[in-house]
């Protein structure tokens, strides 16, 4: 059975909404899905998409699937007391690689602190950032929308990716993996409501959040990840930036299939 990763926040219900697939399921923050698939834990996780380019001679990547949006994206916010121009320290969180990589990319200048010691920002992601922004009257900034204003281009936050050899039956999980978004893209009022009762936010919020992420990793994802770890290695987080290298042959989408 695959040991398949599953990210403990809200932004994974489309993916595992009707998932027909017999696997072991391990859920954590992105970071901790991060290490135990580098350490062979896990057979497939999203993981994040700095350190899918850190560790990329070691990984494959599914060509259909990614977690990204083109524009505001809800779960990754930068909590600011001052300015954007004037934030010269951010507090981030350890629960994800690539949201800090892209606040250095988009605040080059700003220093990082831990979460809870002083600081002119907070990086807070997944449902601490959604909360926030109903809890907190603080001038919240999302990072999704300061990154396709920045580019023009979707931000992709994170990539599945399995270890090589991948784990036989993987092509069959990432049909299954994008049967799930696409039954969950036919009914959106269903998932908001079953989420609703899983996560406790209201379903209307759910549903137009559901609405700003994006599962289908195309080309304009593609060009949007490979500009970030281009950024990335110009801020001195990346070392080079590596082929994409997928874990199966590309499939093509069939007409209006995006998942």
């Amino acid at each position: 059975m695959i040991r398949l990763g599953r990210i403990s926040y809200v932004n994974m219900a489309p993916v595992f909404h009707r998932l027909d697939a017999e696997v072991d399921e391990v859920a954590g923050v992105p970071t901790e899905l991060n290490a135990r698939l580098l350490a062979g834990e896990l057979d497939l996780a999203p993981i994040s998409s700095i350190e899918y380019a850190r560790h990329a001679d070691r990984l494959r990547i599914l060509p259909r699937l990614c977690v990204s949006s083109e524009g505001a994206v809800d779960s990754i916010q930068l909590v600011s007391r001052v300015p954007l121009e004037h934030v010269r320290s951010v507090a981030v969180t350890p629960e994800s690689a690539t949201s800090v990589v892209l606040t250095k990319v988009l605040l080059p200048d700003a220093e990082h602190v831990p979460l809870g010691e002083e600081a002119d920002a907070t990086l807070l992601i997944g449902d601490a950032a959604l909360r926030s922004a109903f809890e907190d009257p603080t001038p919240h900034h999302d990072l999704g929308r300061l990154w396709l204003e920045r580019t023009g281009l979707p931000m992709v936050f994170a990539v599945w990716a399995a270890p090589e050899p991948a784990a036989p039956g993987l092509a069959e999980l990432e049909d299954a993996l994008v049967a799930s978004v696409r039954r969950a893209r036919s009914e959106p009022e269903l998932l908001a409501h079953e989420a609703s009762a899983r996560y406790g936010y209201p379903a209307g919020f759910l549903a137009r959040y559901f609405e700003k992420l994006r599962y289908s990793f195309g080309p304009r994802e593609r060009a949007g990840l490979v500009t970030f770890l281009e950024l990335a290695l110009e801020v001195g987080e990346l070392e080079r930036v590596p082929e994409l290298r997928f874990a199966r042959q590309e499939v093509a989408l069939a007409p209006g299939a995006t998942p």
